[in-house]
């Protein structure tokens, strides 16, 4: 077992890798750069480095500072957390090379599953459903015509290397593809200095349903079930439960069996979630894999008692799993409160906060870095908090999600708890008639319209 990690990443993450690690006995080494020299995980880790100023480029993206941090302190691991340099394969290469191991996914697997027509063509060989679309690359535009009128409109551009909702364009119709072709491309090359496309069929009334995996040294792969993250805005996750109101037994089945299938074939070594389009018949399509620990992690663990973070030390230790898999036995929600401001087209808010008192009870679960008096700098994502709720059934959830969100006072900055309180009172959430264009019909009423 590793004596001593360093945890690569920032905020929520950090802190909740880091309890785990002290329950484990590990020794923990936080990094963090000037502008969180006041955060949690560098109050509560064994030891701290500071590895550069607030912009992410210069600290936590900056491989040789990080990497320099660990052989300081004598780490003999690292966890990367989410985001930042999690699915980075260079990253994960380096840390081999200096004989440092990194909790994730080899540079290997993040290379084949991280680029996403690469990633699909793997699927397709592995008897994984997947979007019909373009087999590859995109070579140009004319076969960009060509393979429009193949799959059948509507149709959607995606980014190879793309991530957030940059370089994706939906099309409808032909003489809309010209212009889809050349903004997305460009804002592919803006953002990730590729432009690169591929297409797929678009799935109407889709789901975003994933699959939790963890997958060990020796080939063996289980599934954890379920999350449906199908309430965003822009790409980006806003709420996710676990099961899905969605799914069937039937289905949730095939489901963990196609990414059990998928991580076998692969020979994934890891935590990672295997991410499907469902359509409104149920059928489901591999869309990409995450091969990193997700932000909406915790509400697995609370419907199967199951500390993933735990089990990732373990299988980057070489502690081989179960190859169980697992069901829900409860319902759990996940809320991500955000420093943003719902009544100003979610604006961000950095600053300080004045004033923080935190609901509890039973089945309430807070993850969270941020206190009274903590100042949310502007540099990085805006959440600063998750905000979980599990009980026996989905209505007893969401009303104890209710209750805790009157409950969560955080003065000083605007945040998205008045749209996770609209949101749970919603009729067609609380129905779980949702898909992934919710957000594009959702209204926030105006504060004088709330009770």
């Amino acid at each position: 077992m590793f004596k001593k990690i360093l945890i690569a990443n920032r905020g929520e993450i950090a802190l909740r890798i880091l309890r785990t690690c002290k329950e484990m006995g590990i020794s923990t080494v936080a990094v963090y750069s000037t502008a969180d020299a006041e955060s949690l995980h560098v109050r509560f880790a064994d030891e701290a480095v500071c590895i550069g100023p607030p912009p992410s480029n210069l600290s936590y993206l900056k491989i040789s500072n990080i990497i320099a941090a660990a052989e300081i302190t004598n780490a003999d691991a690292i966890h990367p957390g989410y985001g930042f340099l999690s699915e980075n394969a260079k990253f994960s290469k380096i840390c081999e090379e200096h004989d440092i191991k990194f909790i994730g996914a080899s540079a290997e697997m993040i290379s084949k599953m991280g680029d996403k027509a690469t990633a699909k063509a793997t699927m397709k060989a592995a008897g994984v459903p997947c979007v019909p679309g373009s087999e590859g690359i995109i070579k140009d535009f004319p076969e960009c015509i060509k393979l429009a009128k193949e799959v059948g409109y509507p149709v959607m551009l995606k980014a190879t290397a793309g991530g957030g909702g940059k370089g994706m364009r939906a099309v409808w119709k032909e003489e809309d593809l010209q212009d889809a072709w050349d903004s997305a491309r460009q804002e592919s090359a803006a953002a990730f200095d590729n432009n690169d496309m591929y297409m797929e069929k678009l799935i109407e009334e889709p789901r975003h349903i994933e699959i939790q995996i963890v997958g060990d040294s020796t080939g063996k792969a289980c599934h954890l079930s379920e999350r449906d993250c199908s309430v965003q805005r822009r790409h980006q996750k806003l709420t996710e439960e676990t099961p899905s109101p969605f799914m069937t037994d039937s289905l949730r089945k095939k489901m963990g069996a196609a990414a059990v299938k998928a991580a076998e074939y692969i020979k994934y070594e890891g935590a990672g979630t295997v991410e499907f389009l469902v359509d409104k018949h149920r059928n489901f399509y591999f869309m990409e894999m995450n091969t990193r620990i997700q932000v909406e992690h915790p509400i697995t663990e609370q419907v199967i008692d199951y500390d993933l973070i735990r089990e990732q030390i373990l299988v980057a230790a070489g502690v081989p799993i179960s190859g169980k898999n697992y069901f829900p036995q409860l319902h759990s929600i996940e809320c991500r409160i955000n420093a943003e401001d719902p009544y100003n087209n979610f604006r961000p808010s950095p600053g300080k906060i004045t004033n923080l008192h935190a609901p509890g009870g039973h089945g309430v679960r807070i993850d969270t870095h941020v206190y009274s008096g903590y100042v949310i700098p502007p540099n990085y994502d805006s959440m600063i908090a998750k905000l979980i709720t599990t009980a026996q059934s989905r209505e007893e959830a969401i009303n104890k999600m209710k209750r805790a969100l009157d409950e969560f006072v955080i003065e000083g900055v605007k945040t998205t708890i008045p749209f996770h309180r609209q949101l749970m009172d919603h009729p067609d959430y609380v129905e779980g008639n949702y898909t992934t264009k919710f957000m594009e019909d959702f209204k926030m009423k105006p504060l004088e319209e709330e009770d």
